[in-house]
């Protein structure tokens, strides 16, 4: 299951710590505007949430995660 009908994840940083980012889903996937980081960094995401690693984000997005 998800958040929200898919319009958010969270991504798993390098450090250990979870970043809530929302997904535009009408964009291409290596847009880098497609994904908006907009949530805490948490050590628990909720259980239902989506996980995706850093790595899988555009550079410029990876350097947003880490401004939280």
């Amino acid at each position: 299951m998800a958040l929200k009908h898919h319009k958010y994840v969270y991504v798993l940083r390098s450090d250990g710590w979870y970043v809530k980012v929302r997904v535009l889903k009408s964009r291409s996937e290596s847009d880098p505007s497609r994904y908006i980081v907009v949530g805490p960094k948490v050590k628990e995401p909720p259980l239902r949430a989506d996980i995706i690693r850093e790595e899988s984000l555009p550079e410029s997005v990876r350097k947003k995660l880490y401004e939280v």
